[in-house]
């Protein structure tokens, strides 16, 4: 009898702890939190793209998506080399990350050429229509959307102050043939300059080491120089900024960030706040509440005219007084 009430006893024992160890594991799946992972790619690093993925991150961070935590990137940058484009997209999609991010026009092609599955949200893009991205703004796409980095009045707005201030000046313009964003802005170029007084001449890299060059070779043809958001110029923008200040030819550049490494003006838009809003588009859609088809293509908000005065100086412009009352001043 006394045998049969132990086995009773150690048979209790046993069943209490297979529930409390049951209950355990299930507090323990309760309290897990599902991991997300983000594929993370631009075509190069530099300031303008950079901002971007910061801004990406913060509204993550700011809609619950905490890195470390519950979310983890991966970071992968081509290097400025097409050829590392469809390579990291790939290993995304054999990875099976939950979202691409995509930083430029060259990644997001190659993340859309990888995966009509998983969603994909872009930024800097400048022309998605153009580059084949999309088919129209209102209609992104099975699994992609996005934010673009060219307000629609910002080349008929930097002719318009080119003209106004330089008439008749001779334009130089440098880009890269091979990247869909910036032959689609030197169109947009043409179109502008059509009725102006100015003129243009155009000049093709195809690496940055080529931009010095590419900017001298136009010294004593041009007045002006004009960038735009061409990656691979704004990636050897050093050697275009020494070149205006040696010689004194204004530049106008494409966004803040290439402004305050020594543009003297631009219409800029902010490439954080690009890459912000196409994080809290990123939110929706890891938190299931939209998918990429219902969220049109998205245009920056404003632009601002800024000016760097002392790049102005370096670059031998005349100081014109009425832009202390139409433009924000870098000092």
């Amino acid at each position: 009898m006394k045998k049969q009430i132990i086995s009773f006893v150690m048979l209790l024992m046993a069943i209490f702890a297979l529930v409390a160890c049951g209950s355990n594991e299930q507090a323990q799946e309760e309290n897990e939190v599902k991991q997300i992972k983000i594929g993370a790619t631009q075509i190069v690093e530099h300031p303008s793209l950079d901002a971007a993925f910061e801004g990406f991150k913060a509204a993550l961070h700011d809609n619950g998506f905490v890195e470390g935590e519950n979310v983890s990137y991966d970071f992968q940058s081509a290097q400025g080399d097409q050829n590392n484009v469809a390579t990291i997209s790939n290993q995304f999609v054999a990875d099976r990350v939950d979202l691409i991010f995509t930083n430029s026009t060259p990644s997001t092609l190659g993340a859309l050429n990888a995966t009509d599955e998983i969603p994909i949200v872009f930024a800097s893009v400048s022309n998605p229509v153009g580059a084949g991205i999309v088919e129209a703004m209102d209609q992104p796409g099975k699994n992609i959307t996005g934010v673009i980095d060219l307000h629609p009045e910002f080349t008929n707005r930097t002719i318009e102050f080119i003209d106004t201030n330089f008439e008749g000046a001779k334009v130089g313009y440098i880009y890269n043939s091979g990247e869909a964003n910036s032959v689609s802005q030197l169109e947009a170029i043409k179109e502008s300059l059509e009725g102006s007084s100015l003129s243009l001449v155009e000049r093709t890299v195809a690496t940055s080491a080529e931009v010095q060059q590419a900017a001298d070779s136009l010294v004593g043809n041009v007045d002006v120089f004009l960038m735009t958001t061409d990656n691979t110029v704004v990636q050897g923008l050093g050697s275009l900024v020494g070149t205006a200040n040696d010689y004194g030819i204004p530049l106008i550049v494409g966004d803040p960030e290439s402004l305050e490494a020594g543009g003297f003006v631009t219409y800029g838009v902010d490439f954080f706040s690009i890459g912000y809003r196409a994080g809290e588009m990123a939110a929706l859609i890891l938190k299931g509440e939209k998918v990429p088809s219902e969220m049109n293509v998205e245009i920056p908000p404003e632009l601002t005219l800024l000016i760097n005065k002392s790049a102005a100086e370096a670059q031998g412009v005349e100081w014109n007084a009425e832009w202390d009352e139409i433009a924000k001043i870098i000092e």
